[in-house]
């Protein structure tokens, strides 16, 4: 947002400057996070696009940081739908070693050796993070409950913890991924479910000076209409801005209903955009259910005939995937 555009409404800071917003279940949460670790468990973070489980987790490892009873680790490699579990033993091998030069053996055996070894003289549990998860192939995760069966009978702890969207909770259930799903303990972040108005009045009053009220910037009727068809804190924060940069433009203060109602994307509770938010594309839908690209597009864009949608509806509907 232009600083003319703050200085218009009496805003101090962006909409996505706020901090970070915490509540009690956020926090009773992650303490069942941080205990289900230190006991060297499988977990799967989980929660919708926006809802701010990056955040939350980098929380999470701050306080485990700061409590120093816990290794940290986290996997920084981007491409998940590639990694295999090398890459993964690297990140524990570069967060694990004390030394500026990080000597991992090529060979299997002598890796997996040396790594049980790293992993004794910490004399702590060991946590490693690895976000985007739902992407990662079953053949890795199989690969990482090896892993951390070979740490424990060491009589050492590894805690792997894999962040995703809902698409991994779901997956995870599923029959062919028992071997994993069984052993994994899930935890599911809700963000600001339920408590849309609330987080974005907190939000205007992160943001708005002190001598600015928010009736003075945004009417109630604006803030009902987002609390009502907005469901994450990116979805919130992108849309107040647009609502405020449009009324901006047309002089318009406090920004008013209409001009809240004429950014909201007319798409946005479209069957596309919502499975998105669970971590389903085109890609993962066709592989899953065994459907061709283009019968997956006709499906999200209501143009195939309306006995095979119901039949992709049900099979979707079956899997658990939310329709």
């Amino acid at each position: 947002m232009l600083k003319e555009i703050m200085s218009y409404f009496g805003l101090k800071k962006e909409f996505t400057q706020a901090g970070y917003f915490e509540i009690e279940s956020h926090t009773k949460l992650f303490e069942e996070v941080k205990a289900a670790i230190q006991t060297g468990k499988l977990i799967a973070f989980c929660g919708i696009v926006g809802y701010g489980k990056t955040t939350a987790l980098w929380r999470i490892q701050k306080d485990l940081q700061q409590e120093k009873k816990i290794l940290v680790s986290q996997s920084l490699a981007v491409d998940k739908d590639r990694i295999k579990l090398p890459t993964l033993i690297q990140a524990l091998y570069y967060d694990l070693s004390s030394g500026k030069e990080v000597n991992i053996p090529s060979q299997a055996e002598k890796r997996e050796r040396k790594l049980r070894r790293l992993i004794q003289k910490q004399n702590r549990p060991v946590a490693l993070f690895i976000d985007e998860a739902h992407e990662l192939h079953g053949s890795t995760l199989k690969s990482l409950k090896k892993l951390m069966e070979l740490i424990k009978k060491d009589g050492n702890v590894l805690s792997v913890v894999l962040s995703g969207h809902p698409r991994l909770k779901i997956d995870l259930r599923r029959s062919i991924r028992e071997e994993i799903g069984a052993r994994t303990t899930v935890f599911v972040f809700e963000g600001i479910k339920g408590i849309a108005q609330y987080y974005i009045e907190w939000l205007l009053d992160q943001c708005r000076t002190a001598k600015i009220e928010s009736s003075d910037i945004i009417t109630d009727e604006a803030i009902n209409l987002l609390s009502e068809r907005l469901v994450t804190p990116l979805q919130i924060e992108h849309y107040l801005t647009l609502a405020f940069e449009e009324a901006y433009q047309l002089g318009q203060k406090p920004v008013t209903l209409d001009i809240t109602e004429s950014v909201l994307a007319n798409d946005i509770d479209d069957l596309e955009p919502r499975l998105t938010r669970y971590g389903y594309n085109i890609k993962s839908l066709s592989e899953q259910f065994h459907l061709r690209p283009k019968e997956v597009r006709y499906f999200l864009n209501g143009r195939l005939s309306s006995e095979r949608s119901r039949e992709i509806t049900n099979e979707m509907l079956a899997a658990g995937i939310p329709l």
